[in-house]
């Protein structure tokens, strides 16, 4: 099975390629052309957060190995751990952002790449956060300045987090960030090379691309909902039905869709209020930036405790 999750990722992969490519000719041709943030932020709350649908279904499996029998103590942890994130970003916005970013790109290296390499040592970890970090210093490159008003719309005032991050733009630091990932990528590449492998420089080369023409919020949606998410669930597709991929899919949907819908529609909510204090863009950024690092955190730990306690 393994085999045959490799071969879809890898067409799913050069197809992700194929259309990064040719829709960013198209809207390159188109002059003033501008994605909403409201198609985002739709775009995440169905595609994008789907494949963290089923943590239910891994928290039944980290509560068996535990033998635990009260699932309601999960939920209730879930919950209380996302509202925490979400205090805490109010407290301190510049610690958690930095955090996040952090978590986010060791996350998205390690998640985007384990169906290849299962190997966990120090030197992997370090790699894949290397190379999940281009997700973060792709759009820093390019669009610099509309980054940077993001980061401010997120709530962070701190004077001294902003001239550090001018100071390593106007050193070309970040242009280092992005070669140290084409690095850890090559690395990744080579080891125990099969072709199925140049799925990494796929993946590589589409980030750089969608970063280039689109601005960073739609890339990271580009990237988020049609990358990321769809990899994750054909992984979590397997998992549910190893001899039937597509029986997996329908079941994948079935169990997703309940809690996929319920967080929509609470992010809604959420915006109906923000849209009270803030402009309405500004409270999209808000709920897809925050609202993404107080469910990442709570999916990550889940992630983490599953891989050290599963035999």
């Amino acid at each position: 099975m393994n085999n045959k999750i490799k071969k879809i990722n890898f067409n799913h992969s050069f197809v992700f390629f194929l259309f990064c490519n040719i829709i960013s000719l198209i809207i390159f041709k188109i002059k003033n052309f501008t994605i909403s943030p409201l198609i985002c932020l739709l775009l995440i709350l169905s595609i994008g957060i789907s494949h963290g649908s089923l943590d239910n279904l891994k928290g039944k499996k980290l509560f068996q190995i535990f033998e635990i029998k009260n699932f309601f103590i999960f939920y209730l942890s879930y919950i209380l751990m996302a509202l925490i994130v979400i205090i805490l970003w109010i407290i301190m916005p510049y610690v958690s952002l930095v955090i996040f970013l952090i978590m986010a790109s060791h996350h998205f290296g390690k998640e985007d790449t384990q169906f290849l390499i299962t190997e966990n040592s120090y030197l992997y970890q370090l790699l894949f956060f290397l190379k999940g970090s281009l997700i973060i210093f792709a759009p820093m490159y390019f669009h610099f300045d509309e980054t940077i008003l993001i980061f401010k719309l997120l709530l962070i005032e701190n004077e001294s987090f902003f001239e550090f991050l001018n100071l390593i733009e106007s050193n070309q630091i970040l242009l280092y960030g992005i070669v140290l990932s084409s690095l850890s990528s090559a690395l990744l590449f080579a080891k125990n090379f099969e072709l199925k492998k140049f799925t990494i420089f796929f993946d590589y080369f589409s980030i750089l691309v969608i970063n280039y023409y689109f601005s960073p919020l739609v890339a990271f949606t580009v990237y988020f909902c049609f990358l990321h998410s769809i990899r994750h669930s054909i992984s979590l597709m397997s998992e549910l039905d190893k001899n039937d991929l597509g029986n997996g899919l329908k079941i994948f949907i079935k169990k997703a869709l309940p809690l996929t819908i319920l967080t929509a529609i609470f992010c809604l909510i959420v915006l109906y209020l923000l849209n009270n204090t803030y402009n309405f863009d500004s409270s999209i950024l808000k709920i897809i930036f925050i609202g993404l690092a107080s469910l990442t955190f709570p999916h990550i730990l889940l992630e983490y405790l599953i891989e050290k306690n599963e035999k």
